[in-house]
């Protein structure tokens, strides 16, 4: 090691889904088969370039405006960011400073782990149970925050609103974020819950349910304190982080409820059909409510699964480790993607 080396920060990074850059059929990172509300076009087609020399508004006011308006909120109890993501690690940057560990699952989104190693957070994780739940008991003690995705990725498994809310009441002291990336697709959200409990903070993000996670938008919706510190974080490492398009674009995105809502029963049709045919070529998979299933199969390898696919120009999720080691997650396609998918695998398991 470089005397240098000893000051440099060294964090093992989250290795997202591939992007290929050729015409597949791509079922592996959980994105809308759908395009945007038509009002995206049509405000990406009108826009007024000469904005782009400006600089974007900081306080982001037009779309914090359209969410707040949207959940009937103050526009002081939200806050947006670069994707969910960025939402969620400005959570941890603000909210995670005790000595005592925060706490999230095992099986969960891989980037907890990573967030809190590179802000230097102790944490523990939580084992799901043998039917890979969350067991909410085991967040009854001592803690510094808790975070928890609902429905938990990659299970796809919903926890009801009233054992969330139990994870709450148990820990009033710290801050309990709850990550509905998938929460549209599944059942009651846990902002109902933010006038309740004002430790409480809610991440959602446009780039499942909206169709738009090339435009990179997360939100966080809490009571106004909250706000305020992440607000107070953000401008202190970068004031300007949503462009001016993104800005656009996610105001009219949020406008179209019924669009929103006719792309969500299209994804929910599919991804319970996808179910019934999974079962009837021997698969076993989790009561999935997101947008995607969590599925294994008794005489298939994971791994030669996810390669042959691969191969035949059909892109699913595969980590290969621990308890998971032998499942994949299959994104709900449209249709015609999904048929393709179902074609290959008959013909694949005939040989």
């Amino acid at each position: 090691m470089k005397t240098f080396e000893k000051n440099i920060r060294k964090v093992e990074p989250y290795v997202p889904g591939e992007q290929p850059q050729r015409k597949v059929i791509k079922l592996n990172t959980n994105e809308n088969p759908y395009p945007p509300a038509p009002g995206v076009e049509r405000a990406l087609k009108s826009m007024d370039t000469d904005r782009m020399r400006l600089y974007p508004d900081p306080t982001a006011g037009e779309l914090v405006k359209a969410l707040a308006d949207y959940y009937h909120v103050g526009e002081n109890q939200v806050f947006v960011g670069v994707g969910s993501d960025d939402v969620l690690s400005m959570c941890f940057l603000t909210f995670f400073n005790s000595e005592k560990p925060v706490l999230f699952p095992d099986v969960t989104y891989s980037f907890y782990k990573i967030w809190a190693e590179l802000y230097r957070i102790p944490y523990e994780l939580c084992p799901l149970d043998e039917d890979f739940r969350i067991v909410k008991e085991d967040y009854f003690r001592d803690n510094g925050g808790i975070i928890f995705p609902n429905p938990n990725a990659p299970t796809g498994l919903y926890m009801e609103l009233g054992d969330v809310e139990d994870i709450i009441s148990h820990n009033q002291d710290v801050i309990v974020i709850v990550d509905e990336a998938y929460i549209d697709f599944a059942g009651k959200s846990a902002l109902e819950l933010i006038e309740k409990y004002e430790n409480v903070i809610v991440v959602q993000t446009f780039s499942k349910a909206r169709a738009m996670a090339g435009m990179r938008i997360g939100y966080a919706v809490g009571n106004p304190l909250l706000i305020k510190y992440l607000n107070d974080a953000k401008y202190s490492f970068n004031s300007y982080t949503m462009n001016q398009t993104a800005l656009v674009c996610g105001a009219e995105a949020v406008k179209d409820k019924e669009y929103f809502e006719e792309g969500i029963r299209k994804i929910i049709k599919t991804r319970e059909w996808a179910k019934e045919e999974l079962l009837k070529l021997g698969f076993s998979f989790l009561d999935s409510k997101a947008n995607f299933i969590f599925a294994t199969h008794p005489d298939y390898d994971a791994k030669e699964l996810f390669e042959a696919l691969k191969d035949n120009g059909i892109y699913v999720r595969y980590w290969g480790g621990g308890r998971i080691s032998q499942y994949l997650r299959i994104t709900v396609g449209t249709k015609e993607e999904m048929d393709a998918l179902f074609g290959f695998l008959r013909s694949y398991m005939m040989q």
